[in-house]
């Protein structure tokens, strides 16, 4: 009986312990929320604001900053950015005169450093990748060979979204209800043509 007690004991103590890590893990709740919101339509493609919001209560992503990665379904090319850049710009020798800005099928993302020159950002960019918790970090894409309508144009996918010494999970990119903009006056309100959203969860620490 005794035994038996003593096991039972130890069992609770090896959950308790178990419980307790599991909790320390997940004690800092929320994600990091990528939208692309479409806000026009190009010849070949469109312009999107691509748009990373921490809702983690107590996590900060420090210096050097954060990636972000995807993955395009076509053969779609980046032909601008404002406010981040892509760390390679792959083989871009099939095309003449306008060069793209990244020709790789998977382009990995950083934003620039605080004192870009004014021309090359935008709302809420160029922080060198820091970002606290309830802020946002945020750039403007311009997507080439891509479809020119809401019928044609395909969602990248496979996203990745890393910090230094912290790994995360990112769902599925969703098309969600088209993101609502109100003017500084308060007086007017626009919409984007499209949104997708992707959520990424905190996995560990590394």
């Amino acid at each position: 009986m005794e035994s038996l007690l003593s096991s039972m004991i130890v069992l609770l103590l090896v959950s308790f312990s178990c419980f307790t890590s599991s909790e320390a893990l997940t004690s800092n709740n929320g994600n990091i929320t990528i939208k692309l919101d479409l806000m026009s339509w190009t010849t070949d493609g469109y312009i999107a604001v691509v748009t990373a919001y921490n809702y983690q209560k107590q996590r900060s992503i420090s210096s050097p900053g954060w990636k972000m990665s995807w993955r395009w379904t076509r053969k779609e090319v980046i032909w601008s950015m404002v406010g981040a850049q892509t760390t390679k710009q792959g083989d871009c020798s099939m095309f003449k005169g306008n060069i793209p800005h990244s020709c790789i099928s998977k382009p990995t993302v950083v934003d620039l450093p605080p004192g870009t020159p004014y021309n090359q950002q935008i709302a809420n960019c160029c922080k060198g990748g820091v970002l606290k918790p309830g802020l946002k970090s945020a750039f403007q894409i311009s997507v080439g060979k891509a479809g020119t309508s809401v019928k044609t144009v395909r969602m990248p996918v496979s996203f990745m979204f890393t910090a230094p010494k912290q790994q995360y999970i990112c769902g599925l990119t969703k098309n969600v209800r088209p993101t609502r903009f109100i003017t500084a006056d308060k007086r007017r309100m626009t919409a984007a043509l499209m949104t997708w959203n992707i959520t990424c969860v905190f996995h560990k620490a590394t």
